[in-house]
């Protein structure tokens, strides 16, 4: 569908109201032929706000330069998993954010985007020595595991070029958050090197003082669930542990502190909380010595960098009532957001209500389920949500999905990856007009589903 015509007189898009912005977004994409509520309509669609993530980006860096002693070298890398799409990867590096990487796979995207090696970090509990080999000639950094993983690099660093910087990856012991599944610092988690463990640190020491090519120290101890304050308990470990190895070392061996991400993220509602400003000082209470230039930082953010500039959009196909429970049977459901569907205690999400034109719904609220379009009775995004009554042809919007959600699909039922695109607003602009769409993936055809599944007639079976 063309986009509207406007008149001359023009008023500039809301952009500090994340309400009125969403909105505008919604009547947006439903007048760009993105999604809509007709037959032939597109029933579902992904969207991320390009300036939002530039914000995003800006605040994490402006937060630790405002506490960093002058020349402290900081790199900030993305965690790749949260949103795997090379032209995010690639707006990202235009502000300066490198990539953190957990496997072949997602080192091949941020090469596709066009990162430097000395801007990509290379962290995963499970290396083979193919991928710690690849990683060593491109001059990638490491953060090695376990200790048979520095067995693996103490025969391929001697024979790899120089340049990438190897480091250990610690596990604090300091505690789960409220989220089992990704608590990295409890006392059995499977990343990193206990710290805590009979005989381990005194082993960490002697690893380093026999091996003058490991230089960094990295911890990942928060995550959803986790409070800034027990994070920064982990990073205090990981501080103190390089100060007794440089201190063994009688040198500054350990140069580099690798401090990991995973701050929550608010998904209750449009603020955003903790700041990446209230991260820093909580850090700055916990370990003052953090940021007074004695050690070079890397940081690895991914879901508080993009969760909030994510929107998903999906038609309700249809309505009905069961058991006494109103049930609106949309488009949108455990392939874009698997965690909410099977932990929906933990990864709650909000969901708005919107005419087949985009205008927010008003009205009556009305307990109803929001259920996907997946075969199985657990495909819900939301048990007796309040909302206006919901009908079909209409559109349900998903925010705070831009990490970890649509980006992370999961193919039951083969259903297809959904497009996404970008957008910006046009401070000169009027209305949805002010509105500018730009693909950032295609949706998936059948065709590809097929192919994907073996479809090829070379795949057949011997002798068929």
């Amino acid at each position: 569908m063309a986009a509207e015509t406007h008149p001359p007189t023009r008023t500039p898009p809301p952009t500090d109201d994340p309400a009125a912005r969403r909105d505008l977004v919604v009547r947006a994409a439903v007048e760009a032929g993105l999604i809509g509520g007709g037959e032939d309509d597109e029933p579902l669609v992904c969207l991320l706000d390009a300036d939002g993530i530039r914000a995003s980006a800006a605040a994490l860096t402006a937060a630790f330069a405002a506490a960093a002693a002058p020349g402290t070298p900081v790199l900030h890398t993305f965690a790749v998993k949260a949103t795997p799409l090379v032209p995010v990867l690639r707006l990202l590096a235009a502000e300066g954010i490198g990539c953190e990487v957990a496997g072949p796979g997602e080192l091949a995207l941020a090469r596709a985007a066009g990162l430097p090696a000395d801007r990509i970090v290379l962290d995963s509990p499970a290396k083979t020595v193919a991928e710690l080999r690849e990683a060593l000639t491109l001059g990638v950094a490491v953060n090695a595991d376990n200790r048979q993983e520095l067995e693996r690099l103490d025969v391929l660093v001697p024979a790899a070029p120089a340049g990438s910087a190897i480091g250990v990856r610690i596990n604090p012991q300091t505690g789960p958050g409220s989220i089992g599944a990704l608590s990295t610092a409890t006392a059995t988690a499977k990343f990193g090197v206990p710290l805590r463990d009979p005989g381990a640190r005194e082993w960490l020491v002697r690893a380093f003082l026999d091996r003058p090519w490991l230089t960094r120290l990295h911890v990942h101890s928060g995550s959803q669930g986790v409070p800034t304050a027990h994070i920064a308990r982990g990073v205090r470990e990981l501080h103190a542990l390089a100060e007794e190895i440089n201190a063994a070392a009688g040198r500054r061996q350990v140069d580099t502190l690798d401090i990991g991400g995973g701050l929550p993220v608010d998904f209750t509602s449009d603020a955003t909380s903790p700041t990446f400003g209230q991260y820093v000082a909580t850090l700055r209470g916990a370990v003052p010595a953090l940021f007074d230039g004695s050690y070079g930082l890397v940081t690895e953010f991914g879901r508080s960098l993009l969760a909030k500039q994510g929107l998903v959009l999906a038609r309700v196909e249809y309505t009905k009532t069961t058991g006494g429970r109103p049930v609106a049977l949309t488009h949108a459901g455990v392939q874009l957001a698997t965690r909410t569907v099977y932990a929906p205690q933990d990864w709650p999400l909000r969901i708005l209500a919107h005419d087949a034109k985009g205008a927010p719904k008003s009205g009556p609220l009305l307990a109803q389920d929001v259920a996907g379009p997946a075969c199985f009775a657990g495909d819900l995004l939301a048990t007796a949500r309040e909302l206006p009554e919901l009908a079909p042809g209409d559109l349900i919007a998903v925010p705070d999905t831009g990490a970890y959600f649509f980006t992370a699909h999961y193919g039951y039922n083969s259903l297809p990856r959904p497009a996404v695109h970008a957008f910006t607003l046009d401070p000169t602009g009027a209305g949805a007009g002010s509105v500018r769409f730009t693909p950032l993936r295609a949706a998936q055809s059948l065709a590809d589903i097929v192919a994907e599944a073996g479809g090829d007639p070379r795949h057949a079976p011997a002798g068929s």
